[in-house]
Protein backbone atom coordinates (compact mmCIF):
# COMPACT_ATOMS: atom_id res chain seq x y z
CA UNK A 1 0.00 0.00 0.00
CA UNK A 2 1.53 3.39 -0.69
CA UNK A 3 2.21 6.09 1.67
CA UNK A 4 -0.10 9.51 1.57
CA UNK A 5 0.51 12.25 2.54
CA UNK A 6 -1.26 15.04 4.52
CA UNK A 7 -5.05 14.70 4.60
CA UNK A 8 -6.31 18.50 5.27
CA UNK A 9 -9.64 18.27 3.29
CA UNK A 10 -11.63 15.63 1.66
CA UNK A 11 -10.63 16.39 -1.83
CA UNK A 12 -7.02 15.35 -0.96
CA UNK A 13 -8.68 11.96 -1.81
CA UNK A 14 -10.07 10.89 -5.33
CA UNK A 15 -12.77 8.22 -5.24
CA UNK A 16 -10.48 5.46 -5.91
CA UNK A 17 -8.96 6.20 -2.57
CA UNK A 18 -11.73 6.52 -0.25
CA UNK A 19 -13.14 3.32 -1.87
CA UNK A 20 -10.04 1.30 -1.19
CA UNK A 21 -10.13 3.07 2.71
CA UNK A 22 -13.88 1.69 2.63
CA UNK A 23 -12.53 -2.17 1.81
CA UNK A 24 -9.97 -1.84 4.40
CA UNK A 25 -12.40 -0.20 7.04
CA UNK A 26 -14.72 -3.35 6.10
CA UNK A 27 -12.12 -5.68 7.05
CA UNK A 28 -11.04 -4.53 9.86
CA UNK A 29 -14.68 -4.05 11.34
CA UNK A 30 -15.55 -7.88 10.42
CA UNK A 31 -11.75 -8.88 12.14
CA UNK A 32 -10.53 -6.53 14.47
CA UNK A 33 -7.99 -8.80 16.31
CA UNK A 34 -6.29 -9.15 12.61
CA UNK A 35 -4.81 -5.74 13.28
CA UNK A 36 -4.37 -4.74 16.19
CA UNK A 37 -0.50 -4.99 15.74
CA UNK A 38 -0.88 -2.92 12.44
CA UNK A 39 1.08 0.03 13.87
CA UNK A 40 3.07 -1.72 16.60
CA UNK A 41 5.85 0.67 17.79
CA UNK A 42 3.96 4.10 16.04
CA UNK A 43 3.37 7.13 17.99
CA UNK A 44 0.71 9.55 17.52
CA UNK A 45 0.43 12.83 18.79
CA UNK A 46 -3.13 14.10 19.28
CA UNK A 47 -3.03 17.66 19.56
CA UNK A 48 -6.62 19.05 20.38
CA UNK A 49 -6.32 22.83 20.86
CA UNK A 50 -10.11 22.95 20.73
CA UNK A 51 -12.98 21.03 22.67
CA UNK A 52 -13.60 17.56 21.61
CA UNK A 53 -15.08 14.13 22.65
CA UNK A 54 -15.93 12.11 19.69
CA UNK A 55 -12.99 12.92 17.27
CA UNK A 56 -10.45 12.77 19.71
CA UNK A 57 -11.41 9.82 21.52
CA UNK A 58 -12.33 8.30 18.25
CA UNK A 59 -8.57 8.50 17.03
CA UNK A 60 -7.10 8.09 20.46
CA UNK A 61 -9.23 4.40 20.50
CA UNK A 62 -8.29 3.81 17.19
CA UNK A 63 -4.81 3.77 17.52
CA UNK A 64 -4.54 1.99 20.16
CA UNK A 65 -6.39 -0.91 18.63
CA UNK A 66 -4.00 -0.71 16.05
CA UNK A 67 -1.29 -1.23 18.61
CA UNK A 68 0.03 2.25 18.50
CA UNK A 69 0.83 4.49 21.57
CA UNK A 70 -0.77 7.73 21.83
CA UNK A 71 0.60 11.25 23.40
CA UNK A 72 -1.18 14.65 23.20
CA UNK A 73 -3.19 17.27 24.81
CA UNK A 74 -7.05 18.15 24.69
CA UNK A 75 -6.69 21.61 26.77
CA UNK A 76 -4.44 24.13 24.90
CA UNK A 77 -4.61 25.92 28.33
CA UNK A 78 -1.76 23.04 29.05
CA UNK A 79 0.54 23.62 26.35
CA UNK A 80 3.40 25.64 25.75
CA UNK A 81 1.36 27.87 22.96
CA UNK A 82 -0.35 29.58 26.52
CA UNK A 83 2.85 31.23 27.08
CA UNK A 84 3.11 32.23 23.36
CA UNK A 85 4.94 29.97 21.92
CA UNK A 86 3.99 29.96 18.07
CA UNK A 87 1.80 26.62 16.39
CA UNK A 88 4.49 26.35 14.66
CA UNK A 89 7.39 25.94 16.91
CA UNK A 90 5.09 23.78 18.74
CA UNK A 91 4.64 21.60 15.80
CA UNK A 92 8.74 21.18 15.12
CA UNK A 93 8.83 19.81 18.21
CA UNK A 94 6.39 17.77 18.53
CA UNK A 95 6.91 15.95 14.53
CA UNK A 96 10.57 14.95 16.74
CA UNK A 97 8.80 12.68 19.10
CA UNK A 98 5.91 10.65 16.35
CA UNK A 99 5.24 9.07 13.44
CA UNK A 100 1.70 10.82 12.87
CA UNK A 101 0.06 13.81 14.10
CA UNK A 102 -3.79 14.34 14.72
CA UNK A 103 -4.65 18.53 15.06
CA UNK A 104 -7.65 20.17 15.53
CA UNK A 105 -7.74 23.94 15.81
CA UNK A 106 -10.05 26.56 16.48
CA UNK A 107 -8.53 29.03 13.58
CA UNK A 108 -9.13 28.41 9.88
CA UNK A 109 -6.20 27.31 7.76
CA UNK A 110 -4.42 26.04 10.69
CA UNK A 111 -4.27 22.57 9.46
CA UNK A 112 -2.78 23.95 6.29
CA UNK A 113 -0.13 25.79 8.37
CA UNK A 114 1.07 22.31 9.96
CA UNK A 115 1.33 21.06 6.16
CA UNK A 116 4.06 24.17 5.32
CA UNK A 117 5.36 23.45 8.60
CA UNK A 118 6.01 19.60 9.28
CA UNK A 119 8.62 17.77 7.22
CA UNK A 120 9.07 14.48 9.05
CA UNK A 121 5.81 13.65 9.92
CA UNK A 122 2.21 13.56 7.93
CA UNK A 123 -0.77 15.82 9.90
CA UNK A 124 -4.52 14.80 9.89
CA UNK A 125 -6.96 17.61 10.52
CA UNK A 126 -9.31 16.89 12.77
CA UNK A 127 -11.36 20.09 12.27
CA UNK A 128 -10.05 23.56 11.39
CA UNK A 129 -12.59 26.35 13.03
CA UNK A 130 -15.07 26.10 10.61
CA UNK A 131 -13.48 25.57 7.46
CA UNK A 132 -13.31 21.81 7.25
CA UNK A 133 -13.35 18.28 8.85
CA UNK A 134 -12.20 15.72 6.84
CA UNK A 135 -12.23 12.91 9.04
CA UNK A 136 -15.99 13.46 9.91
CA UNK A 137 -16.63 13.58 6.25
CA UNK A 138 -14.85 10.42 6.11
CA UNK A 139 -17.43 9.08 8.58
CA UNK A 140 -20.36 10.38 7.08
CA UNK A 141 -19.19 8.56 3.63
CA UNK A 142 -18.24 5.42 5.40
CA UNK A 143 -21.68 5.43 7.21
CA UNK A 144 -23.53 5.73 3.55
CA UNK A 145 -21.15 2.95 2.39
CA UNK A 146 -22.07 0.97 5.52
CA UNK A 147 -26.01 1.85 4.94
CA UNK A 148 -25.48 0.99 1.09
CA UNK A 149 -26.56 4.50 0.37
CA UNK A 150 -23.09 6.09 -1.25
CA UNK A 151 -23.59 6.72 -4.83
CA UNK A 152 -27.07 5.72 -4.99
CA UNK A 153 -28.52 8.93 -6.40
CA UNK A 154 -29.39 10.66 -2.81
CA UNK A 155 -31.62 13.57 -1.53
CA UNK A 156 -29.79 14.48 1.20
CA UNK A 157 -31.51 17.24 3.37
CA UNK A 158 -28.37 19.42 5.40
CA UNK A 159 -30.17 20.88 8.48
CA UNK A 160 -29.23 23.50 10.67
CA UNK A 161 -26.16 25.68 10.60
CA UNK A 162 -25.27 25.68 6.83
CA UNK A 163 -23.01 28.97 7.57
CA UNK A 164 -20.47 27.93 10.25
CA UNK A 165 -20.93 23.87 9.95
CA UNK A 166 -17.38 22.98 8.72
CA UNK A 167 -19.34 18.86 8.22
CA UNK A 168 -21.28 20.28 6.18
CA UNK A 169 -19.11 22.47 3.78
CA UNK A 170 -16.57 19.05 3.55
CA UNK A 171 -19.60 16.65 3.24
CA UNK A 172 -20.97 18.58 0.00
CA UNK A 173 -17.02 18.74 -1.36
CA UNK A 174 -16.72 14.86 -0.55
CA UNK A 175 -19.71 13.94 -2.51
CA UNK A 176 -19.15 15.69 -5.52
CA UNK A 177 -15.87 13.39 -5.71
CA UNK A 178 -19.10 10.53 -5.85
CA UNK A 179 -20.83 11.82 -8.83
CA UNK A 180 -22.67 14.30 -6.50
CA UNK A 181 -26.36 14.21 -4.81
CA UNK A 182 -29.46 16.73 -4.89
CA UNK A 183 -28.48 18.51 -1.99
CA UNK A 184 -31.80 20.16 -0.21
CA UNK A 185 -30.45 22.84 2.28
CA UNK A 186 -32.55 23.59 5.02
CA UNK A 187 -31.69 26.47 7.03
CA UNK A 188 -33.20 29.90 7.67
CA UNK A 189 -31.21 33.22 5.72
CA UNK A 190 -29.05 33.77 8.96
CA UNK A 191 -27.28 30.35 8.90
CA UNK A 192 -27.51 29.48 4.88
CA UNK A 193 -24.75 27.43 2.98
CA UNK A 194 -21.63 30.60 1.74
CA UNK A 195 -21.40 31.13 -1.26
CA UNK A 196 -17.94 29.59 -1.95
CA UNK A 197 -19.46 26.14 -0.52
CA UNK A 198 -21.90 26.44 -3.12
CA UNK A 199 -19.63 27.07 -6.18
CA UNK A 200 -18.11 23.44 -4.88
CA UNK A 201 -21.60 21.73 -6.39
CA UNK A 202 -20.50 20.64 -10.10
CA UNK A 203 -22.09 17.47 -10.52
CA UNK A 204 -25.56 17.55 -7.58
CA UNK A 205 -27.85 20.29 -7.91
CA UNK A 206 -29.08 22.50 -5.19
CA UNK A 207 -32.12 23.28 -3.24
CA UNK A 208 -32.77 26.13 -0.64
CA UNK A 209 -35.90 25.98 1.88
CA UNK A 210 -36.52 26.86 5.02
CA UNK A 211 -39.15 24.67 6.22
CA UNK A 212 -37.95 21.27 7.04
CA UNK A 213 -41.56 19.59 7.25
CA UNK A 214 -41.99 20.63 3.57
CA UNK A 215 -39.24 18.82 2.00
CA UNK A 216 -38.82 16.29 4.43
CA UNK A 217 -41.00 13.39 3.09
CA UNK A 218 -38.44 13.84 -0.49
CA UNK A 219 -35.31 12.96 1.82
CA UNK A 220 -33.17 9.76 1.68
CA UNK A 221 -31.05 11.04 4.33
CA UNK A 222 -31.57 13.81 6.80
CA UNK A 223 -28.56 15.41 7.86
CA UNK A 224 -28.71 17.26 11.07
CA UNK A 225 -26.94 19.99 12.95
CA UNK A 226 -26.22 22.17 15.41
CA UNK A 227 -26.50 25.18 16.20
CA UNK A 228 -22.78 26.09 17.25
CA UNK A 229 -22.44 28.53 20.38
CA UNK A 230 -18.83 28.71 19.88
CA UNK A 231 -19.12 29.92 16.28
CA UNK A 232 -21.39 33.14 17.58
CA UNK A 233 -19.93 36.56 18.86
CA UNK A 234 -23.20 37.33 19.61
CA UNK A 235 -25.14 35.02 22.96
CA UNK A 236 -28.35 37.16 22.04
CA UNK A 237 -27.72 35.83 18.36
CA UNK A 238 -26.95 32.05 19.25
CA UNK A 239 -30.31 31.87 21.83
CA UNK A 240 -32.17 33.41 18.61
CA UNK A 241 -31.47 30.54 16.44
CA UNK A 242 -30.63 27.59 18.42
CA UNK A 243 -33.58 25.92 18.63
CA UNK A 244 -34.77 27.10 15.06
CA UNK A 245 -34.90 23.34 13.56
CA UNK A 246 -36.24 20.34 15.91
CA UNK A 247 -36.77 17.41 14.58
CA UNK A 248 -40.05 15.57 16.42
CA UNK A 249 -42.04 12.93 16.09
CA UNK A 250 -44.43 14.73 13.73
CA UNK A 251 -42.38 15.63 11.29
CA UNK A 252 -40.66 11.89 11.26
CA UNK A 253 -43.73 10.46 10.45
CA UNK A 254 -44.09 12.67 7.33
CA UNK A 255 -40.65 11.08 6.50
CA UNK A 256 -39.38 7.84 4.15
CA UNK A 257 -39.53 4.38 6.22
CA UNK A 258 -36.42 3.83 5.21
CA UNK A 259 -34.89 7.58 5.41
CA UNK A 260 -31.70 7.83 7.65
CA UNK A 261 -30.79 10.21 10.22
CA UNK A 262 -27.44 11.25 10.27
CA UNK A 263 -25.76 13.89 13.09
CA UNK A 264 -22.00 14.94 13.17
CA UNK A 265 -22.96 14.71 16.73
CA UNK A 266 -23.16 16.75 19.93
CA UNK A 267 -26.99 16.48 19.24
CA UNK A 268 -28.02 19.45 21.54
CA UNK A 269 -31.77 20.47 21.05
CA UNK A 270 -31.82 19.96 17.56
CA UNK A 271 -33.25 15.99 17.55
CA UNK A 272 -35.85 15.33 20.34
CA UNK A 273 -35.01 12.42 22.58
CA UNK A 274 -38.35 10.66 22.54
CA UNK A 275 -37.15 9.20 19.05
CA UNK A 276 -33.83 7.47 19.76
CA UNK A 277 -35.62 4.35 19.32
CA UNK A 278 -36.09 4.81 15.97
CA UNK A 279 -34.52 2.83 13.84
CA UNK A 280 -33.94 5.60 11.09
CA UNK A 281 -31.94 7.64 13.73
CA UNK A 282 -28.31 6.02 13.16
CA UNK A 283 -25.67 9.08 14.42
CA UNK A 284 -24.38 7.13 17.54
CA UNK A 285 -23.69 3.60 15.19
CA UNK A 286 -22.58 6.53 12.29
CA UNK A 287 -20.25 7.69 15.38
CA UNK A 288 -19.02 4.27 15.80
CA UNK A 289 -18.28 3.81 12.38
CA UNK A 290 -16.06 6.32 12.37
CA UNK A 291 -13.17 4.74 14.97
CA UNK A 292 -13.02 2.16 11.84
CA UNK A 293 -12.59 4.69 9.07
CA UNK A 294 -9.91 6.03 11.25
CA UNK A 295 -8.08 3.10 11.55
CA UNK A 296 -8.17 2.66 7.99
CA UNK A 297 -7.25 6.02 7.42
CA UNK A 298 -3.89 6.22 9.81
CA UNK A 299 -3.18 2.69 8.50
CA UNK A 300 -3.02 4.06 4.70
CA UNK A 301 -1.24 7.55 6.08
CA UNK A 302 1.33 5.67 7.46
CA UNK A 303 1.70 3.39 4.58
CA UNK A 304 1.00 0.14 6.83
CA UNK A 305 2.12 -3.23 4.92
CA UNK A 306 -1.02 -5.42 5.26
CA UNK A 307 0.39 -8.26 3.92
Amino acid sequence: MNCLSHFIRPSDWQQSTYEESFRLADLILQDPGKYSHSCDGKVLASLFFEPSTRTRLSFEAAFQRLGGRVIGFSDQGNTSTAKGESLEDTLRIVEGYVDLIVMRHFLEGAAYLATQTLTKVPVINAGDGSHQHPTQTLTDLYTLHHYQKLGKNLTIGLCGDLLFGRTVHSLIEALEIFGGCHYVCIAPKDLALPAYVQEKVKKGKITFVEDLQEVIGDLDVLYMTRVQKERFVSEQEYERLKGYYILDQEKMDRAKKDMLVMHPLPRVVEVDRKLDKDPRLIFFNQAHLGMYARMALMMKTLGVNLD
